[in-house]
């Protein structure tokens, strides 16, 4: 065992124990869409004094923090989102309708002195000078006298200007100017008085200067008699009067009472007086908010996504490494035992760094499984070419070539990968975020568990006598029997490089006459509106329950079946009373009704969210072809990015033909088709660039098809380890999880044919009218001088000893 070789042994299994501890010592950080529960985004908006900006909405965040923290939730998380975005997440909350109401409630607390009862505003005349009802419109009865038969004082006629609202029991009072906010609430406390015999009472605490300034409301309403409506001060939330207590009669005129004396009493139940505390404390927010998203998840559903998952992972992963044994014998057995300590490297980081795993995470957690076999692919591929080209050269030192050698194709791929990952986190909203940093550590953690575990496990097999004189045995002394049959056949693939394009384009066609003839289905995610889905313990046709909801007065809503027998409801503007009533609609015919999930996005999110997306995909290709032109010829890099943009419509246009939703999770999955499209298209034009460089006299379309027919075991090995787990999770992962996987089983397959046949032929035709001269040689750089090729890096096992 050489050094290098014992040091990776001893780093992997260090790396291994850590992910050990981790793993038994911590638990995940589960998303609401795993746990159940209910996330809600509000949008901070501007008034006429302030700005929401990032101070005025962390102030706000923290006067919701405690409205919420009163509401009892476990664990509720609050966290701001840019600059004026506040997401709040409440695991558990399945009926969202209290927290909405509660943390609904944007408007400043205020206090105001009473004026007086209120008048009802002017009504509509008829052409008799009547209202409507038939009376006077100057509020006097047919005979001239008022119509109460009182004569108004003068002194108590409120001005017609005035604020009016209704309190508690709906009587109309007129209210003077604010005469304090609720900023200078100190302390509301629900308590209940058993010595003075009041029940639950809130009692109150001000700031010092806000203290003064009660005492003098309240000193100004105690001069007016009891039961007059003028001693009476009204707290006011969001235009709504939620309390509007007599100033006790023991008060004297002008004394006010003190702020540490203060208390609010009536009939009230406990519920209702914490409430009244809660908002009277919590109230002052310094920027009015705006739901702009909700989303609930039933903890069935995510437990259901939880269970298919691992099923998923464990009968794609059994099955990826039963094929790559198969395929590569020994190495390939090494492999997949690398690859299960992939699975536990990447989950104890996920683990470790505290990352929330969400449904999407979990399926990019699965998926990253299947690609991890990639690198491993790419080199025990150049180390079956190196020992077919010399078959003396010991099974060590071609194992060490190919290492050597498939390093440019596995630093290339990776990073195409990892910035469709960075894409996905920046660029994308909620659950998506997490797909992309758990697309990222797995990348990272493949990345380790090829180039160090498989790299230490299979140098010190390659060691053994035994592997090395036993060429079955070892799975890379002799070439796969696909490239054999691709060697023996020769297939002239590029001499007519145009008809290939013209396949690709009639393809494009087809995808694109999907889009425009079917359309695009967009999810509520990008349009707006409610989408709830519904689970009935009786069952209920579409039609049915159609006729129910239109027959509560839900005309507009579309009913539509999903997953076992439920029902999904998508409908435009939707309250959560009025999403109450639809539920109670629908139990009429299906019994017991359960919400599976609710999704709510207002109009101007699913604008957002659906500009976003197009950015994302405008950023995905100028980021690759800025990579991809850095790295390669610029004809390359062009070629490349069609083929990328061939994918695209093609599975959009796929959706299209099939009818199904385009959501945040298809675009999570549309941008993973990117990397992976780029992934195999570099490897190709890698190898491409390698042959060319070595033979410069012959022509393209000869090195291009000697590239392509290489490379072809490696791109349909690789596909097929990622294609065992998207079959897994389109059959086992349920509607949460299927179109993702369709999304990506059919970019898997147009990508692979777009490497080879639309890629390749588009850099062919891009080539003819380039005037740029072939690479370098293997080994010629600048720097070098002409005729001189740089000294030959020299195998690690050769001593240079020669007889």
């Amino acid at each position: 065992m050489t050094r290098a070789t014992a040091v990776r042994a001893v780093l992997a299994v260090a790396v291994l124990l850590v992910s050990v501890f981790i793993t038994l010592t911590m638990s995940p950080r589960l998303g609401l869409d795993l746990q159940g529960g209910t996330r809600i985004v509000l949008q901070a908006r501007d008034t006429a004094t302030v700005e929401a900006d990032r101070e005025t909405t962390d102030r706000t965040l923290e006067v919701l923090r405690q409205r919420i923290d009163s509401l009892g939730v476990s664990e509720p998380t609050l966290t701001r989102s840019g600059e004026d975005r506040i997401i709040v997440e409440l695991p558990d909350v399945q009926d969202p309708r209290q927290a909405a109401e509660v943390i609904g409630r944007t408007a400043q607390l205020t206090f105001h002195a009473v004026e007086g009862p209120g008048t009802e505003k002017p009504e509509e005349k008829t052409p008799d000078g009547k209202t409507p009802d038939g009376e006077p419109s100057d509020g006097k009865s047919p005979d001239g006298e008022p119509s109460d038969g009182k004569t108004p004082d003068p002194d108590t006629v409120p001005d017609p200007d005035r604020l009016t609202l209704p309190d508690e029991q709906g009587r109309l009072l007129a209210l003077g100017e604010p005469r304090l906010s609720g900023a200078g609430v100190e302390d509301a406390k629900a308590a209940f008085d058993a010595q003075g015999g009041a029940g639950w009472a809130v009692s109150l605490e001000f700031r010092k200067g806000a203290g003064q300034d009660w005492k003098k409301l309240t000193g100004e309403a105690a001069c007016h008699p009891a039961g007059d409506d003028r001693r009476r001060v009204a707290i006011v939330l969001d235009e709504k009067v939620i309390s509007s207590p007599q100033v006790d009669p023991s008060v004297g005129c002008r004394a006010g009472l003190p702020s540490g004396a203060t208390q609010i009493t009536g009939s009230f139940s406990a519920d209702e007086a914490r409430d009244l505390a809660l908002l009277v404390k919590g109230g002052a927010l310094p920027v009015p908010v705006e739901i702009v998203e909700q989303r609930t998840v039933g903890p069935t559903l995510g437990a259901a996504a939880i269970d298919a998952s691992a099923q998923a992972a464990l009968i794609g992963a059994a099955a990826t490494a039963l094929f790559i044994t198969v395929v590569y014998r020994l190495f390939g057995a090494l492999a997949a035992v690398a690859l299960g300590a992939y699975g536990l490297i990447s989950y104890a980081a996920l683990v470790a760094l505290g990352v929330t795993l969400t449904l999407p995470g979990l399926a990019g957690f699965v998926l990253a499984i299947g690609m991890a076999v990639d690198a491993n692919v790419l080199v025990f591929e150049r180390a079956r070419e190196e020992c077919a080209d010399r078959p003396k050269r010991s099974l060590r030192s071609a194992l060490t070539t190919g290492f050597q050698k498939a390093w440019s194709a596995v630093a290339d791929s990776n990073a195409t990968t990892l910035i469709a990952a960075g894409l996905l986190f920046f660029l994308g909203s909620g659950p998506v975020k997490g797909f992309g940093v758990t697309l990222a550590i797995g990348v990272a953690a493949s990345m380790f568990s090829a180039l160090v575990i498989a790299r230490a496990l299979t140098e010190i097999a390659a060691n053994s006598r035994f592997v090395g004189d036993y060429r079955n045995v070892n799975g890379i002394a002799r070439p796969g029997a696909v490239r054999t049959w691709l060697v023996r056949k020769d297939p002239k693939l590029f001499r007519n490089p145009a008809r290939w394009l013209v396949v690709s384009a009639a393809l494009v066609a087809v995808a694109v006459a999907g889009i425009v003839v079917r359309g695009v289905d967009l999810g509520v995610e990008f349009t707006g509106g409610r989408l709830v889905e519904y689970s009935t313990s009786r069952p209920v046709d579409v039609e049915t329950a159609r006729d129910s909801i239109a027959a509560a007065g839900f005309g507009d809503a579309e009913v539509t079946t999903a997953g076992d027998g439920d029902l999904s409801v998508r409908t435009g503007k939707l309250d959560n009373d009025g999403e109450h009533a639809l539920r109670a609609a629908l139990a009429e015919e299906g019994g017991e009704t359960t919400k599976v999930r609710d999704e709510l996005i207002g109009p101007s999110l699913g604008d957002e969210l659906r500009r976003n997306a197009l950015i994302a995909l405008g950023v995905a290709v100028a980021v690759q072809l800025a990579y991809l032109a850095v790295r390669f010829r610029w004809t390359f890099a062009v070629a490349c990015v069609v083929a990328m943009a061939h994918d695209v419509i093609l599975v959009v246009g796929a959706f299209a033909w099939l009818g199904r939703p385009v959501d945040g999770i298809f675009l999570a999955a549309l941008l993973t088709v990117i990397g992976y499209s780029v992934n195999d298209s570099v490897v190709v034009f890698d190898r491409v660039r390698e042959l060319w460089g070595a033979n410069r006299r012959t022509p393209l379309d000869t090195i291009a098809r000697r590239a392509v027919l290489q490379t072809v075991p490696r791109t349909v090995n690789t596909g097929m380890g990622a294609l065992f787990i998207l079959v897994a999770l389109a059959v086992l992962g349920g509607d949460s999880l299927a179109d993702f996987a369709l999304a990506l089983l059919i970019g898997i397959v147009v990508g692979t044919w777009s490497s080879v046949f639309t890629a390749v032929p588009g850099a062919l035709a891009l080539e003819r009218s380039a005037k740029a001269p072939p690479p370098p040689a293997p080994g010629k750089g600048k720097g070098t001088p002409r005729g001189k090729a740089r000294a030959t890096r020299r195998d690690p096992l050769d001593n240079g000893a020669r007889v």
